[in-house]
């Protein structure tokens, strides 16, 4: 099995927890029909028969957790992702972010208001 060169015993920890198998239970927008609602990729498996490895990372569920912050969590605040689900997923959080708008912002410019 494959281990990351840096806390090798947290990422074991981390993927033994949720069983070698990508964590993403539809996060990254995709539904995971195959996998009975879990996405079906597994550490150090393949992604098809001609297709290429997959290495699970061990990552915050909120991947907009700064870096710096990701780095001190224990390993029951972290989540087993394959590459794929936790791209996607962490584009989706972005993009949701950004679109939130501020309740305080709503009537800056309400033109009603002013008359």
């Amino acid at each position: 099995m494959s281990a990351p060169l840096a806390a090798a015993a947290l990422h074991h920890t981390v993927l033994a927890a949720h069983g070698f198998r990508c964590w993403c239970t539809g996060q990254c927008g995709r539904p995971h029909k195959k996998g009975e609602g879990r996405c079906e990729a597994e550490h150090d498996g393949w992604t098809s028969k001609r297709g290429r490895r997959i290495h699970l990372v061990a990552a915050p569920a909120d991947l907009l957790t700064p870096s710096r912050v990701a780095v001190t969590l224990p390993a029951g605040e972290l989540r087993a992702w394959c590459p794929d689900c936790y791209d996607h997923a962490r584009r989706a959080q972005r993009k949701s972010a950004t679109t939130c708008a501020v309740p305080e912002q709503d009537g800056l410019f309400d033109v009603e208001s002013l008359s």
